[in-house]
């Protein structure tokens, strides 16, 4: 090899290698490890009042998907006009690489908007995503190519969910694994990651025929009846309890454990509201051998359980009111729980919670609720990260807070209106490279959260 040819790769290898080590991707929903935490430091330590440096803005379609960015790449799904489109930008400017579009006729049945709800999951040469009608598919990351594609509402008996398809997808090894909410026990299906062939379903009549409504007043037992919607808007997470894998998937019932190799049940939890219009939508959070389970509707509230060393069965520590958790997970930091806690934006609340005792620690308050004429002026309702030591907030409304995160109070450092950010903000922040990317129903923007 020429030397300077070998100087020049010499020189690449270590740019690689220098990038790899000081910054992180967000290649996936609530990023790299599945916990809105970014790795990432020397970010600013406090905005201006009108925001930190915007590096870019476009307007895109609808949807609530996140984008998700790995090396050079920031893949969007959304929906223009008939299609669902996902396609792939330059992060440092927003400029189109390539886009793989497909026919969508999805209309939410409740005046939502109609474009996907599902974030792209990126690995190092694949990008699977699910759409709004359940069209599940794999690319190649790089050329945007359809490798592969499964129309699960075909292929499947899926009761039709509520808002659209809305459980991203979790990679564990060679298996995509995916909750569609199929009957009769296919509520969770793995799929081969190369292929897309099916490798094995579980959950269904067989999980909860026959169990008892446990919290469940005058209704001692499930009556299994075939038609029931099992799909939730929670997404499977991966953990290791007991050294046991566990892939722990909050259907509209409950909470199902399930082995990823084979999908045998390994526990489930019923954890539901009474009233049929209601669905799960926060993901489990896992501390050590205990899962957080929150939902909004009609006070169900928040349990925490705790996994028996066998990891196979759970047992309640604490039930209570003190977090009510609508659609976001809640960031678990020092053992301390930062959430939205409320179903509606006149009640939504950003609050601390002790994890181990379900105690408030704090509640911020937002005095201002009590003349509420409208969308919130301040947070409602929304979604956040921690990145550099500090939470980044994402209102409903589009107000965007920096937060130093103490159980001791709300220690607010700056917040600020986006300008294009309008009611409903419902996709929660993503931080890669120093750069932070907020996307409404028809805007995705960049910030520049470096020093210069």
């Amino acid at each position: 090899m020429h030397p300077l040819i070998q100087l020049i790769a010499l020189a690449t290898m270590f740019l690689g290698y220098q990038r790899d080590s000081l910054a992180e991707d967000w290649p996936g929903f609530l990023g790299l490890r599945g916990d809105s935490i970014s790795h990432e430091t020397g970010l600013l330590k406090s905005w201006p009042d009108q925001g930190p440096p915007l590096a870019w803005k476009k307007t895109v379609g609808t949807g609530y998907s996140a984008p998700s960015i790995r090396g050079d790449l920031l893949v969007l799904h959304h929906r223009l006009g008939k299609e669902e489109v996902v396609e792939a930008m330059d992060p440092l400017s927003g400029e189109s690489q390539w886009r793989h579009a497909y026919p969508s006729a999805y209309i939410d049945p409740y005046g939502y908007n109609n474009g996907p709800r599902c974030t792209p999951l990126l690995t190092q040469d694949r990008c699977y995503g699910l759409g709004a009608e359940g069209k599940l598919f794999c690319l190649d990351l790089m050329r945007g190519e359809l490798i592969w594609e499964r129309d699960t509402a075909r292929d499947f008996q899926i009761p039709e969910a509520f808002f659209g398809v809305g459980s991203t997808p979790l990679l564990e090894g060679n298996k995509l694994i995916v909750m569609l909410g199929a009957q009769p026990n296919a509520g969770v299906v793995a799929f081969d990651a190369q292929t897309g062939a099916t490798l094995w379903t579980a959950v269904g009549k067989e999980t909860w025929d026959g169990e008892p409504k446990t919290g469940w007043r005058g209704e001692p037992i499930v009556q299994w009846q075939g038609h029931e919607k099992q799909a939730s808007y929670a997404s499977p997470v991966a953990a290791t309890i007991h050294g046991r894998r566990h892939i722990l998937c909050l259907m509209r019932q409950g909470l199902v454990s399930l082995d990823p190799e084979t999908g045998k049940e390994q526990f489930h939890f019923w954890f539901r509201a009474t009233v049929n219009e209601s669905v799960n939508a926060m993901n489990p959070v896992v501390s050590g051998d205990t899962i957080l389970l929150s939902a909004a509707y009609y006070r169900v509230g928040a349990v925490l359980l705790k996994v028996a060393s066998d990891g196979r069965s759970v047992s309640p520590l604490w039930r209570s009111l003190a977090l009510e958790v609508h659609w976001s997970t809640p960031l678990l930091i020092d053992g301390h729980l930062y959430a939205f806690s409320g179903r509606n934006e006149p009640d939504a609340r950003f609050r601390c919670v002790e994890m181990a005792t379900g105690e408030v620690k704090w509640d911020q308050d937002e005095s201002w609720r009590k003349s509420y004429q409208g969308p919130p002026e301040k947070y409602g309702r929304g979604s956040a990260i921690l990145a550099d030591g500090k939470l980044i907030a994402m209102g409903e409304a589009g107000q965007l807070g920096l937060f130093n995160p103490t159980p001791a109070g709300p220690e607010e450092i700056s917040h600020f209106q986006v300008p294009e950010m309008k009611y409903p903000c419902w996709t929660a922040p993503v931080l890669s490279e120093g750069r932070l990317f907020l996307r409404s129903e028809d805007k995705l923007i960049c910030y520049d959260l470096k020093p210069h």
